[in-house]
């Protein structure tokens, strides 16, 4: 299968020629700037295996929840124990914190892996967390089973060609003002370096609008899916920065199309050290994964019961 990018109009014999060659099945033509990406390049979507049976892209919406940030042993082996009831296939959590302010919590570091990868053992889950510079990527092989690249890194390019030399699945997030197809670029960055196993994160983005963190712009998750063959994964929580909208954009992500969503989880969210005002209390989130299980055969998926 040969990819040929560009216009190609002009050179029809020559790609009939190239057609009729030994070993050559098909031609594809690209005219997007991000070729890998591309739905043209795979259009019966991607299906990324992230271990353990659980794969992201097929008729199943995967959900992973958990804290902002790992702070102690006894809280995030707490909120493992009660997302992994109410059905999520994965436990997210910070051990690296981007903070804002520098004096904000920064995170356990590797000592917040570690936690993070007993909780999930413990429970049966998969872990996402964040990676911030190149240089963290072979101390958290061992304890991740997925890369997560947040939003202020979408375009750090030095970061993303070496997760690229990695096999490890990565989840890409949007960046706070980045455009589509940006982030299908950052994603093209990863892809070239033979790293196929991608996942898109549609965040929330930055607009005029005081009243929420981010705008939740559900209209991209479609879009990406039109553009892209990469499974999407729609983060409410960062996308609203209010507890009380993260429900209705979680089940609207999901009738929209979303393969995933990413969802914060906390049981004494007033005292979190990140981002409290944001995170579910875990009733509630049991409450949503019952809510979504009623939409998401309407629109041909499922959510799995615990």
């Amino acid at each position: 299968m040969i990819g040929v990018v560009g216009r190609s109009e002009q050179h029809q014999s020559e790609l009939e020629a190239l057609l009729a060659a030994p070993g050559v099945d098909e031609i594809i033509r690209i005219t997007h700037p991000f070729k890998l990406a591309s739905r043209n390049f795979r259009p019966e979507g991607s299906i990324v295996e992230l271990g353990k049976g659980v794969s992201i892209g097929g008729a199943e919406v995967i959900v992973a929840a958990g804290p902002c940030a790992v702070e102690s042993a006894e809280q995030i082996g707490e909120i493992a124990g009660r997302v992994a009831r109410a059905g999520a296939k994965l436990l997210r959590g910070g051990a690296f914190k981007p903070r804002s302010s520098p004096y904000s919590f920064q995170g356990l570091g590797e000592q917040g892996l570690k936690l993070l990868r007993e909780a999930a053992d413990k429970n049966g889950l998969l872990v996402v967390s964040e990676v911030m510079d190149p240089s963290q990527i072979e101390m958290m092989l061992p304890y991740v089973d997925v890369m997560q690249v947040g939003a202020r890194n979408m375009q750090n390019y030095h970061l993303l060609r070496a997760l690229g030399e990695s096999s490890k699945p990565v989840l890409l997030k949007r960046g706070m003002s980045a455009t589509i197809e940006e982030l299908l670029l950052s994603a093209e960055y990863i892809m070239s370096g033979g790293n196929y196993n991608v996942m898109l994160c549609e965040r929330g983005i930055r607009t005029f609008d005081t009243y929420m963190r981010n705008t939740m712009d559900i209209a991209a998750i479609p879009v990406i899916k039109h553009l892209s063959h990469l499974p999407v994964v729609a983060d409410p929580s960062h996308g609203t920065g209010r507890r009380d909208k993260v429900p209705p954009m979680a089940r609207a992500a999901v009738a929209a199309g979303a393969d995933g969503l990413l969802i914060e989880v906390h049981q004494d969210p007033e005292r979190a050290l990140s981002d409290g005002a944001q995170s579910m209390y875990p009733e509630h989130f049991a409450q949503l994964m019952d809510e979504m299980r009623v939409i998401a055969p309407a629109v041909g998926r499922r959510i799995a019961r615990p």
